[in-house]
C-alpha cells in the first residue's frame, strides 16, 4: 500500500474494518471525492486546494505529513 498523508480520512474508518482494509478496498480514480476528506481543512479539498482522495494525498503533494 502507498503511504498516506496522515491527515486523509474516510468514512470507512467509522465501519469494523482495519485502516488498511478501508484504504485499500479498489476503487476507480478521484470517484466520490466525499468519501474522504482532510482532517486539517474539514473539507475534500486540502491546504493545497486540490481534491482529497486516497490516490492523491501521497508523497508528493505539498501538504503531505507522514
Amino acid at each position: 500500500m502507498n503511504r498516506l498523508c496522515q491527515h486523509l480520512r474516510t468514512k470507512k474508518l467509522y465501519i469494523d474494518a482495519s485502516p488498511d482494509e478501508a484504504f485499500t478496498e479498489p476503487e476507480p480514480d478521484q470517484t466520490a471525492p466525499c468519501h474522504f476528506w482532510c482532517n486539517l481543512t474539514q473539507t475534500v479539498v486540502g491546504p493545497d486546494q486540490q481534491p482529497v482522495h486516497k490516490n492523491s494525498c501521497q508523497p508528493g503533494r505539498p501538504c503531505f505529513e507522514d
